[in-house]
């Protein structure tokens, strides 16, 4: 195999290995992403054998939810390879977790400690995609900053 086609290790990318934060961040946001697939996948099942208020409406859910999952599993894998595009979704993923963490909260039901789950997984993802070991890893350069040009 020449230089070209070796596959580059998952860990090391141009600037060391993979800091632990951005594994963290990408784990958290993995498994915001599995359990909207599970939840999605559980509204439909109940929404095709069970007998739901509006089986339509299920249904619809149930595909909604298989479908925004897509967006944090996408970007944990983009975190993982260490795309700088990836942090955007992931960063989206989580101000929308917020909302509904606040919701569940509001629920006087089993729905609080689920939203207590929420909120600190969703917190403690923002704070570790937005720490400058994951920005730095990710090659994301702050607003108004060039590449430096080499001096010659």
């Amino acid at each position: 195999m020449s230089a070209q086609q070796t596959p580059a290790p998952e860990t090391a990318g141009p600037d060391g290995p993979r800091p632990r934060r951005l594994t963290y961040a990408a784990a958290l946001v993995a498994l915001e992403g599995l359990a909207l697939a599970v939840a999605g996948v559980w509204m439909l099942v109940l929404g095709i054998t069970g007998e739901p208020d509006d089986r339509q409406q299920a249904v619809t859910g149930g595909v909604t939810l298989v479908v925004l999952a897509l967006l944090p599993l996408l970007a944990a894998r983009g975190l993982l390879g260490r795309r700088g595009w990836s942090r955007g979704p992931a960063v989206i993923t989580q101000v929308m977790a917020l909302p509904v963490a606040y919701n569940l909260l509001q629920a006087d039901s089993v729905a609080i400690p689920a939203g207590i789950a929420l909120a600190v997984v969703a917190v403690a993802s923002l704070v570790l995609l937005v720490n400058p070991a994951t920005t730095q890893a990710l090659g994301i350069r702050g607003p108004g900053r060039r590449t430096e040009e080499p001096k010659g």
